[in-house]
């Protein structure tokens, strides 16, 4: 897929973040997008930018939780876009808390949002997507689906089991005679400058800040890499037909010490969270 004008996008979590910036990096290119978010108002926002820009711009208010309410987002693209090309499932929230002390309705809302709204995505969007040739799902998962951390088990487990299912969904998306391949891109970003930390859930985080204001300057700090910056890499990645993506050089680092030593990578990984915990400011 290296022409992007007029293929049909749809992008979850599109109100904010990376979601947000794929838009753009999207229309950019002449695709024609169909946005999604819980977020209504945000919505608006982004649909107005772009509209003023020229770009073709459907938005839909969608709880991806919610299989139905995935269900109702691919009809409309096929009803009124003949179909989608591009499936990014992006939307995804946080949870910072031991897990000891969690609460299951706080982790099951992480995973309802994080895995299952991407597993949703793709059993609603695929059977459309196999009729068309060239079409692409792309995954947002996360380094932290490689490297574990105190307060993260959670989301860790959330975004390990978007790359395992990645894996196996783009094996059962090849061609077979009857329908077309669909490639699966699993992305695994670093730290993105995003507010998933300013609207994370947040437990007991005694371990990594004296309070959520420190504990948003330290994600602030740590994240290097603009979303502006990560869409275009991931616009890059499914137009090359890539199946796996890091994003920043903090991915990259892990990534690499998870191949080496990866019963150590996230012990070295949390004892270097505690010594740029001992540094913070405070």
């Amino acid at each position: 897929m290296n022409n992007l004008k007029n293929k049909t996008a749809v992008v979850t979590g599109a109100a904010s973040g990376i979601g947000l910036a794929l838009a753009h990096a999207l229309a950019a290119r002449g695709a024609r997008l169909l946005l999604a978010d819980v977020d209504a108002s945000g919505l608006q926002a982004v649909a107005l930018a772009l509209r003023q820009q020229g770009a073709h711009c459907l938005t839909q208010v969608c709880d991806v939780a919610q299989p139905a309410q995935l269900v109702l987002l691919a009809e409309r693209a096929a009803a009124e876009l003949q179909g989608a090309d591009i499936l990014i499932n992006n939307a995804g929230v946080g949870l910072v808390s031991p897990v000891l002390s969690a609460t299951l309705d706080d982790a099951q809302w992480l995973m309802d949002i994080n895995f299952w709204g991407v597993v949703h995505g793709c059993r609603a969007f695929a059977p459309q997507m196999r009729t068309r040739p060239g079409c692409v799902i792309v995954n947002i998962s996360s380094i932290y689906a490689m490297l574990s951390s105190p307060t993260q088990g959670f989301y860790n487990a959330s975004k390990a089991a978007v790359r395992a299912f990645s894996d196996a969904l783009r094996e059962e998306l090849r061609a077979d005679g009857q329908h077309h391949a669909v490639q699966v891109l699993c992305v695994h970003p670093g730290g993105i400058r995003t507010q998933i930390a300013v609207n994370a859930r947040l437990g007991d985080i005694s371990a990594l800040a004296d309070n959520a204001q420190q504990l948003q300057s330290q994600f602030a700090q740590a994240a290097r890499t603009s979303p502006q910056a990560a869409a275009e890499r991931i616009v890059r990645a499914l137009t090359q037909g890539r199946t796996r993506l890091l994003i920043g050089g903090d991915a990259h680092v892990g990534d690499w010490l998870y191949r080496l030593w990866p019963a150590r990578a996230s012990a070295w990984f949390s004892a270097l969270l505690r010594t740029l915990r001992k540094r913070a400011p405070r």
